[in-house]
């Protein structure tokens, strides 16, 4: 138990709490928004949203082609302020050029779509500002986070968060789906007013890291980041082009509580990761890290699960109405998946990403989503939505085995 005491402490040291209530806030933003948007849209233009906004949660982890990443990575590992410095300007103008060239791409990807979906090109265009936005938005970020001042990036993140759920529900309530999609390409740009002329110095300083090294870093830690986030994309691409916007819909509203439960493993991961990097060799560290980590959240996952599944049916109609009360079964599946998914899945892949070891975060996550592809087509066509669900539980499941197993692999080598 003193482990565990020491464990919080250290968490509240690096003002963790602060980061905790941030991603708490985003997280009921979040859902707020979702939920008022699923209870004044139709269903087919809710489903028509939900497939691009599918897509732009696969472009968004490679925003910049990794260079937030990399910063968080190496800007954690530096020794000096200076250094820091140099590797954030140097990184905001490779990443801003990339992310130019990925908005590009993600608005012809809407060329597969026009022929299939009413204003999904309209939809398209907005997102794609909305893209851009994040770039901003999550350098300023990752900065924060690397420079060790989680106040900055909580009272940023909060700002932006509690902003844009104001703009989105104030428009869209004046201006439907219109109103809506303005509200979600400005929110990001909100982070501008945090932004500093030094980000935009012609001269950037000395940094001792291979620059091949940081780009390799990054471009790996984007493609997992995207494979990851695939994961929860996918499935949403499969049902449209396999089902319906009807059936899009229902599942987006299923899966909606347990995807957000995640960001409590997440907080601690989120606040740590300087901290893990710094501790990279420290074998030690890292299997107390692991202990302490289990003895908060084993309870809390079987908590949140008992509790989801005993309370399932009025979850359902309190938030998203008696037109989508009959999709207990999808709920409680996705609600084991991704309860599992923190125990495995969230903790591996952070403490590969910390320890440098992408590119077997990579691999597997290529992996997960093979196995999700292959499921999926077996099971969508026999039982539906409800395949969707076992598919992706399924997955998370054994993808969070593999990187337990490789991280175990990793740890064993350190003396």
């Amino acid at each position: 138990m003193k482990s565990l005491r020491n464990f919080i402490i250290d968490f509240i040291k690096n003002k963790g709490q602060h980061v905790f209530l941030s991603l708490l806030i985003a997280k009921i933003c979040a859902f707020a928004g979702s939920l008022f948007i699923i209870r004044i849209l139709p269903e087919n233009q809710f489903g028509t949203i939900s497939i691009v906004a599918s897509l732009f949660a696969m472009f968004l982890p490679f925003s910049g082609f990794g260079s937030q990443q990399s910063l968080l990575r190496f800007g954690s590992i530096s020794n000096t302020i200076s250094e820091k410095r140099n590797l954030s300007r140097y990184l905001f103008k490779q990443g801003l050029v990339h992310q130019i060239l990925l908005s590009i791409i993600f608005m012809v990807i809407s060329l597969f779509y026009v022929d299939r979906y009413e204003e999904i090109f309209l939809i398209f265009i907005f997102f794609t500002v909305r893209l851009i936005g994040f770039y901003f938005f999550n350098h300023l970020q990752s900065e924060s986070r690397v420079f060790g001042d989680n106040k900055r990036y909580s009272f940023l993140t909060n700002v932006v968060n509690v902003i844009g759920l104001f703009l989105l529900v104030l428009l869209s309530y004046l201006f439907g789906l219109k109103g809506y999609l303005i509200a979600i390409a400005l929110t990001p740009f909100i982070s501008l007013f945090f932004f500093r002329s030094n980000h935009l110095s012609s001269t950037v300083g000395k940094i001792s890291f291979s620059k091949l090294e940081i780009r390799k870093y990054g471009l790996h830690a984007a493609g997992t980041a995207l494979l990851s986030d695939t994961l929860f994309s996918v499935d949403v691409l499969m049902l449209s082009f396999m089902m319906s916007e009807a059936a899009v819909a229902n599942y987006k509203v299923a899966i909606l509580i347990p995807t957000n439960i995640t960001f409590l493993a997440l907080t601690f991961m989120q606040s740590d990761f300087p901290v893990l990097a710094k501790n990279y060799q420290n074998k030690s560290f890292l299997r107390n890290y692991i202990s302490n980590y289990y003895k908060i959240f084993i309870p809390i996952t079987l908590l949140v699960f008992i509790f989801g599944f005993v309370f399932k049916s009025e979850l359902l109609n309190i938030f998203f109405g008696k037109r989508y009360s009959e999709n207990i079964i999808v709920f409680i599946i996705l609600l084991a998946g991704f309860c599992t998914n923190m125990l495995f899945r969230n903790l591996y892949g952070n403490l590969l990403s910390a320890v440098g070891k992408m590119k077997i975060n990579t691999i597997i996550s290529m992996l997960t989503l093979a196995i999700l592809f292959f499921s999926a087509f077996l099971l969508i066509n026999k039982f539906g939505v409800v395949g969707m669900a076992i598919s992706l539980s399924l997955s998370m499941i054994l993808g969070g085995f593999l990187l337990s197993f490789s991280f175990y692999l990793y740890w064993k080598d350190l003396k």
